[in-house]
């Protein structure tokens, strides 16, 4: 009877160490899911940089400086993305979305460029494409958040020191996105 009782308790354990296992398997998944639905909107944002200061740059005034900033920041972005290097792609997502907001209010001033139907339409689809991203971003660290608090609760922390499961790191915010916004500064542009 008490190899029974033993017996029953080591499966019950046992069971219950593969339940814990599946799960941190299922999130360190969910977070890798989500950083590959960042990485696409990313692409797709790259593809479409491009025919952006293409079209401006057939505007001979345009701010050239602009255009190169972003092609370069568009350059590191991709380069940090591939790498997975959270942290850098959280830098240079706020410098690249800034620079590409700078296109947008530096267009103002081009009258033929806004009314450039090539032009509506990339501007529109950017700002779709920044949208998502910022949605995924959202997703990815709640992905992040779970996986993160899942290994350092008890009893998972055990399977998870175990098992190697490391903690995740959530894609922050550049420190000038989170400043308020400067009315003055805007109106006296």
């Amino acid at each position: 009877m008490p190899l029974i009782l033993f017996l029953a308790a080591f499966a019950v354990l046992f069971f219950y160490a593969v339940a814990l296992y599946n799960g941190l398997v299922r999130l360190k998944h969910e977070v890798s899911k989500s950083w590959a639905n960042i990485d696409v909107l990313l692409k797709q944002r790259n593809e479409e940089l491009p025919k952006l200061v293409d079209v401006c740059r057939h505007y001979s005034q345009f701010e050239q400086q602009t255009l190169t900033q972003v092609m370069e920041a568009r350059a590191m972005l991709s380069e940090a993305a591939r790498a997975a290097n959270v942290g850098r792609v959280g830098e240079l997502e706020s410098t690249l979305r800034g620079l590409t907001g700078q296109i947008f209010a530096v267009a103002e001033a081009y009258p033929e460029l806004k009314a450039d139907q090539q032009f509506q339409h990339l501007m529109q689809r950017i700002s779709q494409l920044e949208e998502s991203i910022a949605d995924r971003r959202e997703l990815y660290n709640e992905a992040v958040n779970n996986n993160n608090v899942r290994i350092e609760q008890f009893p998972d922390v055990l399977v998870a020191n175990a098992c190697g499961f490391h903690s995740a790191r959530p894609l922050s915010f550049a420190e000038a996105e989170k400043r308020d916004v400067d009315v003055h500064e805007l109106f006296s542009r």
